[in-house]
C-alpha cells in the first residue's frame, strides 16, 4: 500500500489510474479506523479497481469547544487496518496541504445543514462539505463510500456532488455495530462499558 501526502501526487496517481481505464474508489475518513471504515474500504475494493483512503482530521468541522485536539489519531493502527482491507493508497495530508491559504473559503450546503444534528452543530456540515469538496478535488474519484451511520452527512455529500457537478457517485454502506449494538465510531474510544 502506497502512502501519499501531497495533493498534486494524489491527483497525478488518480489521473494515471483512470487514463488506464481503472475505476477509482475513495473512502474519506478522519482516521482512527475501525471495522466500519474497513467495511467501506472492502466494499470499495469490490466495486472499484483502486481504492484511496484518506486520513485527515478536518479542523473546519470542529467548533472551538469540541475535541479537535484530542480526537484519536494512530497512523500505524490506521495503516495496518487499511492495508488488511485492500486499500491501495493511504492519503495522509497535513493541515497546511489541505488548507494552504488558511480557512477563509468554505462551502455552505443550505437548509440541509441546519436540521437534525446541524441544528445543534451549525458549523459542522459546512465544514464537512468544504473538506469533502477539497478531498474530491485531490483524489478525483469515480465513486466515494460513506457509512449510513452518518445519515445526514451522506445526504449532505450527495447534495454536494450533485449540486457542484462533481460527478462522483456516492455509495452509502450499511452501519457496522459493536457486539452490544452501538454503531462503531472512532469516538467510541471515549466511552466506558
Amino acid at each position: 500500500m502506497k502512502v501519499i501526502r501531497s495533493v498534486s501526487e494524489l491527483r497525478q496517481y488518480s489521473i494515471e489510474q483512470q487514463s488506464n481505464g481503472r475505476v477509482v474508489g475513495f473512502v474519506p475518513t478522519m482516521g482512527y479506523l475501525h471495522e466500519g471504515h474497513t467495511s467501506l474500504i472492502t466494499r470499495a475494493s469490490v466495486e472499484c479497481d483502486v481504492v484511496i483512503t484518506s486520513l485527515f482530521v478536518n479542523p473546519t468541522q470542529f467548533a472551538p469547544h469540541e475535541d479537535f485536539d484530542s480526537y484519536p489519531r494512530d497512523f500505524e493502527h490506521d495503516y495496518n487496518l487499511a492495508k488488511k482491507a485492500d486499500c491501495d493508497v493511504l492519503f495522509v495530508p497535513s493541515r497546511e496541504e489541505m488548507y494552504p491559504y488558511g480557512e477563509s473559503t468554505s462551502l455552505s450546503v443550505g437548509d440541509l445543514a441546519y436540521k437534525i444534528e446541524g441544528k445543534f452543530r451549525p458549523h459542522f456540515f459546512d465544514g464537512v462539505a468544504t473538506v469533502v469538496a477539497k478531498l474530491f478535488n485531490a483524489a478525483l474519484p469515480n465513486k466515494a463510500f460513506f457509512g449510513q451511520k452518518d445519515y445526514q452527512q451522506s445526504l449532505v455529500v450527495k447534495s454536494l456532488s450533485r449540486d457542484m457537478l462533481m460527478g462522483v457517485e456516492i455509495v452509502v454502506c450499511p452501519i457496522v455495530r459493536e457486539t452490544n449494538g452501538l454503531a462503531m465510531s472512532s469516538r467510541n474510544k471515549y466511552l466506558t462499558d
